[in-house]
C-alpha cells in the first residue's frame, strides 16, 4: 500500500513540475491576492474629505474648524458661502461630510449659550457614514470639554469628572481591521488553491485517458486519494506558512499562540479542502469544469458565510444553521484565536475535530464515487 501510495505521489509531483499553469496558481496566485486583499479589504477610515460652510467666519469658529483639520482622520478639501454649494459637494461625492456653523456661533458661546453645529454626513455607505459620525461626535465633544474648562478656569473653579472613562481593546488594541481579516484571508486563498488543484489534477487523468491505466491496475480509490492529496498538502503548507510570513512583513501579523496548534489546525483544514477538490472532480469531465465548480462551491461561502466579511451572529438563523457546514469558518475562528488572541487550545480544539470531521467525510464520498466510476 506505502509503495502505490508512493509511486502516485511521485507521478504527481513530475506532473506539477512539468505544468507551468499549476506553477502559476502555487507561487503567483497567493502573492497577488494577499497583496490585493490585505490592502483593499479594510472598514477603516482615515482621510476624510470634509467641506465647511462657516457662517459665523470669526475667530472662534476658525477655532473649532482648526480642531478638525489639525486630526490625521479629516481633510478640508473646500469652503462655500451658500446652500446650494453644500448640496452639491454631497451630490458630486467631492466630501464625505460637511460642517455648518451658525452665524452666532461665538456670540452665542460667549454667553454660555447652547450653540447647535450642523454636519450634513453622506449615508450612502453606511458603515463609513457611522464612523464618520462617531469621529465628528468625539471631535465636538473633546472642542466643548476645553471651553468648559476654560470657563471654569476663569471662575476659578476645578473641573470635576465624576467618572474617568478609559476604555481598553483586547486582542486587536489598534482596532486595525487587516488584522481581523487577515486570517479570513489565509482561509479563502488555502481553500481556493487546494480545491483547485486536487481537482484540476483528477480531472486532467480523465482528459489524458490515463485514468484508465490507474483504474486497471491494482489501486484502490482510497489509496488513489491519499496519494493525489499528499503533493498538493505539502506545497499547500508551504504556501501556507508562506502567507503568514508576508503577513508578518507587510501587516505585522504575528502568531501570539501555539505553532503546534498552527500546524495541527492548518493541516486539517487542507486536508478537508483538498478532498473536497477531489470530491469535486468526480462530478467533473473538464478542467474547466472543474475549475468553476472549484471557485463556486470553495470561494463564494467561504467569503459570504464563514465569517470571514459578515458577522455569522448578524445573520438569519436559517443561514447561520447554513455556515456550519462551510469548513473555512472553523478554520478562521482557529487562526483569530491563535495569531489574533492567543487563547490557549481548550478554546479552538473543536474546531480541528471539525475540520477532521470534514476531511473523514469528503474522502468517504470521493472514494465511494470513484468506485462507482470504477464499476461502471
Amino acid at each position: 500500500m506505502k509503495n502505490k501510495i508512493l509511486s502516485i505521489t511521485k507521478k504527481e509531483f513530475l506532473q506539477i513540475s512539468r505544468d507551468k499553469r499549476t506553477l502559476m496558481i502555487i507561487f503567483i496566485l497567493p502573492v497577488a491576492l494577499l497583496i490585493l486583499f490585505g490592502y483593499a479589504i479594510t472598514l477603516d477610515v482615515n482621510s476624510i474629505n470634509m467641506g465647511v460652510y462657516d457662517k459665523d467666519n470669526t475667530e472662534a469658529s476658525r477655532d473649532f474648524i482648526n480642531s478638525f483639520s489639525g486630526s490625521s482622520y479629516f481633510k478640508i478639501v473646500t469652503y462655500v458661502d451658500n446652500d446650494e454649494d453644500v448640496n452639491k459637494l454631497l451630490d458630486d461625492g467631492i466630501v464625505q461630510c460637511v460642517v455648518v456653523i451658525p452665524d452666532k456661533f461665538s456670540a452665542d458661546i460667549a454667553r454660555k449659550e447652547d450653540v447647535n453645529i450642523q454636519f450634513l454626513i453622506d449615508g450612502l455607505d453606511a458603515n463609513t457614514a457611522s464612523i464618520i459620525l462617531n469621529y465628528v461626535n468625539a471631535a465636538t465633544r473633546s472642542y466643548s470639554a476645553e471651553i468648559t474648562k476654560e470657563v471654569l478656569a476663569v471662575k476659578g473653579i476645578k473641573q470635576y469628572v465624576p467618572i474617568d472613562l478609559e476604555p481598553q481593546f483586547w486582542y486587536n488594541k489598534d482596532l486595525d481591521t487587516t488584522q481581523y481579516f487577515l486570517p479570513g484571508l489565509i482561509a479563502m486563498l488555502l481553500i481556493i488553491i487546494a480545491v483547485i488543484l486536487t481537482s484540476i489534477s483528477l480531472v486532467r487523468e480523465k482528459e489524458l485517458g490515463t485514468i484508465e491505466q490507474i483504474r486497471v491496475s491494482p489501486v484502490t480509490s482510497f489509496e488513489l486519494i491519499i496519494g493525489k492529496i499528499i503533493p498538493y498538502l505539502i506545497i499547500s503548507l508551504v504556501i501556507a506558512y508562506s502567507i503568514l510570513l508576508m503577513g508578518k512583513v507587510l501587516f505585522d501579523v504575528t502568531v501570539k499562540g501555539s505553532h503546534l496548534f498552527l500546524f495541527l489546525g492548518t493541516m486539517s483544514y487542507l486536508l478537508a479542502s483538498l478532498s473536497m477538490g477531489v470530491l469535486i472532480s468526480t462530478f467533473a469531465d473538464s478542467q474547466q469544469v472543474a475549475f468553476q465548480m472549484s471557485q463556486l462551491i470553495s470561494q463564494l461561502p467561504t467569503v459570504i458565510l464563514s465569517g470571514f466579511v459578515f458577522p455569522i451572529e448578524s445573520m438569519p438563523f436559517p443561514i447561520q444553521i447554513v455556515s456550519n457546514f462551510i469548513p473555512a469558518k472553523y478554520f478562521i475562528i482557529l487562526l483569530r484565536d491563535i495569531l489574533i488572541k492567543g487563547v490557549s487550545p481548550e478554546v479552538y480544539g473543536t474546531q480541528i475535530l471539525y475540520l477532521l470531521g470534514f476531511a473523514v467525510v469528503f474522502i468517504f464520498l470521493a472514494a465511494r464515487r470513484i468506485r462507482k466510476e470504477n464499476t461502471v
